[in-house]
């Protein structure tokens, strides 16, 4: 039986869209590669929270207040054949770390890209993370020999 004070998972909607705003202010705060700019982040969220069945973004609710979340988007890769995808934004407020949120969080997007039929889920993580590996690590990720490049333009 669920702990009724343990927040619940769900599928992001609107009305989230500042808390989860905030949560991306702190993740992007401890990334050496990105800068909290709150107006693109509304943006990137408002894209995400389309209602397009090719991405979804999973919070963990605490009394109606987003407190965590990840979000995950279909990719096409020619090495696996088919379709997987790319998580990111997997950030818990500090105040609800340590409770196996994350996790949970992960566990919710591993489901649903098993449901599409994904054959791989990959992301991204700061180097100089090392709670962020350990954290991926234990949770059964692995480590690849790529490296990320990246070109704006």
């Amino acid at each position: 039986m669920r702990d009724p004070h343990e927040p619940n998972l769900r599928p992001a909607r609107p009305s989230d869209l500042e808390a989860l705003v905030a949560l991306l202010g702190d993740l992007f705060s401890l990334e050496a590669d990105f800068t909290p700019d709150p107006e693109r982040q509304r943006r990137g969220l408002m894209l995400l929270l389309d209602g397009s069945e090719d991405r979804r973004v999973f919070v963990a609710d605490a009394g109606g207040r987003a407190v965590g979340m990840a979000t995950v988007q279909v990719l096409v890769s020619t090495a696996e054949g088919g379709p997987v995808g790319l998580v990111e934004d997997v950030v818990v407020a500090p105040e609800h770390r340590g409770r196996g949120l994350g996790r949970r969080l992960l566990a919710a997007l591993e489901a649903w890209a098993l449901e599409r039929g994904l054959t791989r889920l990959q992301l991204l993580a700061d180097r100089d993370n090392a709670p962020a590996f350990a954290f991926y690590e234990k949770a059964g990720w692995e480590g690849t020999r790529l490296v990320c490049w990246r070109k704006r333009g």
